[in-house]
């Protein structure tokens, strides 16, 4: 059963803004179910699930999966009103600080990241993410590894817009070496790596790790820009590691990216270092 239990949502997390929202959907269940003559056991047994899971569901603290919203609104014959907030739900299984990110990621027109501890997040196939998630300290448990993985697998929707956004990696050499979950995992994600780099919009570069001179020992650089001229930027090494959108605090992340992307591998180079690294494995 706690297998069926880790498939049936994800928890809410206390204060999200989306809770309200989790918390109706949770309400209208109830409505459909007691509507439909079913008690709580009754319908998790049609479902496949405990009746604490159903009960926690319609108290809002567990957000439903869109295809249990499917089936649910066909045994209740709920008329589609279950079905209405799949999208809803499908949202707010993402942590509120992922959902903010991928809502600026989605409008961002141009990306200049600079990763180097591990491939970055919308360059990752979903095991060399789980392998990450699952290194974390305090361990996460299943269910969050798991919350963990879509989320950071729907942010790759970004690859998929038109106009495609301009995007910019720099990867540290080290990054393509170190074999996270092991030789095969490292495969799959350095045969990703060179599918992305072949796309018009992509530009990914290798930071060799001999070089004498780096402007990026101060860590990861994110600077997104967006349609309306404005931007925001990140870096760990500047300005305590806070999200920074003045012009005055953008430049000196753009001239720091700037020197990084001088000082690697040009594209081309580094396409060839990760066909190397590739034969290596």
């Amino acid at each position: 059963m706690n297998d069926q239990v880790d498939e049936a949502g994800w928890d809410v997390e206390p204060g999200d803004e989306i809770e309200p929202v989790v918390q109706a959907v949770g309400h209208l269940l109830k409505v459909c179910r007691e509507a439909a003559g079913l008690r709580a056991a009754e319908f998790g047994e049609v479902m496949g699930y405990g009746e604490d899971m159903i009960r926690k569901m319609e108290r809002g603290q567990r957000i439903p999966r869109p295809e249990f919203l499917d089936r649910a609104d066909d045994v209740l014959r709920a008329q589609g009103h279950l079905k209405a907030f799949k999208w809803q739900m499908e949202q707010a299984r993402y942590p509120k600080k992922v959902r903010r990110l991928k809502e600026m990621e989605g409008r961002a027109v141009e990306m200049m990241l600079y990763s180097n501890h591990n491939i970055h997040g919308l360059l990752q196939t979903p095991e060399y993410a789980r392998t990450l998630s699952e290194m974390r300290q305090p361990a996460y448990s299943p269910d969050v590894v798991e919350r963990d993985v879509a989320a950071r697998m729907a942010r790759k929707s970004v690859f998929d817009r038109e106009p495609a956004p301009t995007l910019g990696f720099v990867q540290e050499q080290v990054t393509l070496e170190r074999p996270y979950g092991g030789k095969m995992v490292l495969r799959r994600q350095l045969e990703h790596l060179l599918e992305v780099s072949q796309l018009r919009n992509v530009t990914v570069q290798v930071m060799p790790t001999d070089r004498e001179e780096h402007a990026g020992v101060a860590g990861l650089i994110e600077v997104l820009k967006f349609g309306d001229g404005t931007a925001i930027g990140r870096s760990d090494g500047a300005f305590n590691g806070r999200p920074v959108s003045s012009p005055r605090d953008l430049r000196i992340l753009e001239l720091r990216y700037g020197m990084i992307r001088a000082q690697a591998l040009t594209p081309r180079e580094s396409q060839a270092f990760i066909e190397q690294a590739l034969g290596r494995l």
